[in-house]
């Protein structure tokens, strides 16, 4: 077959299938258009998901009669200065989406420019624009889509149901609206309002809106800047997580982005703090010089390239540590909420319950607390009396005090309130310390928490002393892709810091010097290398062998702190309440667990009716 010239309007098919896959990526082309255009309010409205109508109101600047006959034509933008791809400073360049929108459907713009006496509508069906003419459209710009893909039915048989289009456009809206706060949007579908954000100059606020109010109560503020570049936003505290990642979200310079250099970043950040299976929540605002980031990667503008990802890389990683050690021994306030909605108190009516039923020897405990100390065992373990009686017209206030009091441990006690975890005044089932504070009291599981202590004494150990290596008789020669040797190579320095000696060893091969010791006397050397290799692939960093050897640490700290079912006695507790304090990153154990709660006199008050 003889080459020949496509004929225009194949040619916008072919190009709207690059740019509109599906209902939401017409809707993104349309309101990052309108955030472009200086919106304050962006209302959108679909049908069927978008497959039938998609209506966005906005009250941007609008466009005059000339620029409307132009805004549906390939290639023809208000956002790209002179011949200028390198510095872009808009949602949208490439003049590609209400040509491509028109290509496929039934396309109408109305639009009124701010300030103009008078306002103008176009339209396009399947390619085929109509001649401007005059409308009666208030200020700002009116888009409606109907029939999207009517003109290319074999995209239409490949749409999903119309409940994932709308989920899939409420993603879309939600995202762009974490990176506008200032800007109202509202989204409906078929009649039914699913997104309604009002404007608001508070990031974190718009945030806690979308993510949660779980998110924006335990969230901690990010802010860091290396050279030009700056970073800002949110991440959640390491106690409150999730079992996938999608509650992660990137922007550069506004726009919001899928990169798989975040995924990494956020796992080496966490990996100390929590558990591998679990994903923490944030929202991190790149802010980047124009020259340094190439938005023009992919034709959905959903993925950035960097100049340097290394600087981004180190920014990112560095700013999350920080915030994680200066919040190291906050829990998150959603394990407190939910302990205290699992209480349940009983009616009035029915009195409380007693741990023993109707003509069964009553039970006391077997131990008790007294000004911060403890006698024999748990105070919630009960032993009948044995053959003890109560007079008829005895009450309930009977003095069960033990004849020796302990009054100066109950002096300190109460003097060590002020301190952050307060002082302990009970130990139950043998792990859990009960705490005084000033405002309310804590509950402290003792081994988590001293798991975490010495998991920190044993890193920082590892850092004064550095990490042991042991050299091999005879160097493993392990076989890689020449690609994969290159980025090893290129960490050698870093892996001969955690122990790990690696050489070159011809082009597709490198040569294995030493190995740490913590790995054992027969580790697999193999597997290592190639994991690490693939991590370095890609993350661009090599995580595997350090999570591995912090790992080795955890067990060691697990194995080597106080057990579930030992018994403390009140100078035990105080010493690791005050140790926890000093402790950075003592909120969690080293699995992601809280390794307290704190519940405030005012919400145990609520309990009880008090308040």
């Amino acid at each position: 077959m003889r080459i020949r010239y496509l004929p225009e309007t194949l040619i916008n098919q072919i190009a709207a299938g690059e740019v509109i896959e599906r209902p939401f990526a017409a809707v993104k082309e349309l309101v990052e258009n309108s955030i472009d255009a200086g919106s304050k309010r962006i209302d959108i409205s679909l049908r069927d998901g978008g497959k039938s109508l998609i209506l966005i109101n906005d009250d941007g600047c609008g466009m005059d009669a000339d620029e409307l006959k132009a805004c549906v034509d390939r290639h023809a933008t208000s956002k790209l200065p002179g011949e200028d791809l390198v510095n872009i400073a808009h949602m949208g360049f490439r003049g590609e989406a209400l040509a491509s929108i028109g290509a496929v459907a039934r396309l109408k713009v109305s639009s009124r420019a701010q300030g103009a006496a008078e306002a103008f509508e176009v339209s396009v069906e399947g390619g085929k624009k109509s001649e401007v003419q005059p409308s009666s459209h208030p200020e700002g710009t009116q888009i409606k889509v109907r029939d999207l893909f009517f003109a290319t039915p074999a995209r239409l048989k490949f749409l999903k149901s119309e409940r994932s289009e709308y989920l899939a456009v409420k993603d879309v809206i939600l995202r762009l609206a974490m990176a506008s706060p200032h800007i109202a949007f509202s989204l409906s579908n078929d009649g039914k309002e699913g997104v309604k954000l009002p404007a608001t100059l508070d990031p974190q606020s718009r945030l806690a809106a979308i993510m949660g109010k779980d998110f924006g109560e335990n969230s901690m503020p990010i802010e860091a800047q290396r050279e030009e570049f700056k970073l800002s936003g949110f991440a959640g505290l390491p106690t409150l997580h999730r079992g996938n990642a999608q509650h992660q979200y990137l922007f550069v310079n506004g726009r919001p982005v899928r990169d798989k250099l975040l995924t990494g970043c956020v796992r080496g950040a966490y990996a100390d703090v929590l558990h591998g299976g679990r994903h923490p929540l944030l929202a991190l605002f790149l802010d980047v010089p124009a020259s340094d980031v190439d938005v023009n990667v992919h034709p959905a503008k959903a993925e950035v390239r960097f100049r340097d990802p290394a600087m981004v890389r180190g920014l990112i990683i560095s700013a999350l540590k920080h915030a994680i050690h200066a919040h190291g021994t906050t829990s998150s306030s959603s394990v407190s909420m939910g302990a205290l909605g699992r209480f349940k108190p009983e009616g009035t009516d029915s009195g409380p319950a007693l741990p023993y039923s109707r003509g069964s020897t009553p039970a006391v405990p077997r131990s008790y607390a007294y000004g911060g100390g403890m006698r024999e065992a748990s105070a919630l373990q009960y032993e009948p009396y044995a053959s003890t009686s109560f007079p008829a017209q005895s009450s309930m206030a009977v003095d069960m005090a033990p004849a020796a009091r302990a009054e100066p441990q109950y002096v300190q006690a109460v003097q060590e309130e002020s301190f952050p975890l307060g002082s302990a005044r009970a130990q139950l089932h043998e792990n859990y310390i009960v705490a005084q504070t000033e405002d309310g009291m804590v509950i402290v599981d003792q081994h988590a928490a001293h798991e975490r202590l010495v998991y920190e004494k044993f890193k920082t150990q590892m850092e004064q002393s550095g990490i042991e290596r042991q050299g091999l008789l005879t160097p493993e020669i392990v076989d890689l892709d020449e690609a994969d040797v290159a980025r090893l190579l290129k960490h050698a320095e870093k892996l001969e810091k955690l122990g790990l000696e690696v050489e070159p060893f011809g082009s597709g091969a490198v040569a294995v010097q030493s190995v740490p010791s913590l790995l054992g006397a027969k580790p697999n050397i193999h597997a290592l290398i190639r994991d690490m290799a693939d991590e370095i692939a890609e993350h661009g960093n090599a995580l595997a062998l350090e999570e591995r050897l912090n790992h080795i640490l955890s067990t060691m700290a697990c194995h080597g702190s106080v057990r579930s079912g030992r018994r403390m006695n009140a100078d035990e507790m105080n010493a690791l309440l005050r140790q926890m304090e000093k402790t950075p990153l003592s909120g969690q154990c080293n699995h992601g667990r809280p390794t307290y709660i704190e519940l405030s006199l005012a919400d145990i008050e609520k309990l009880f009716g008090r308040r």
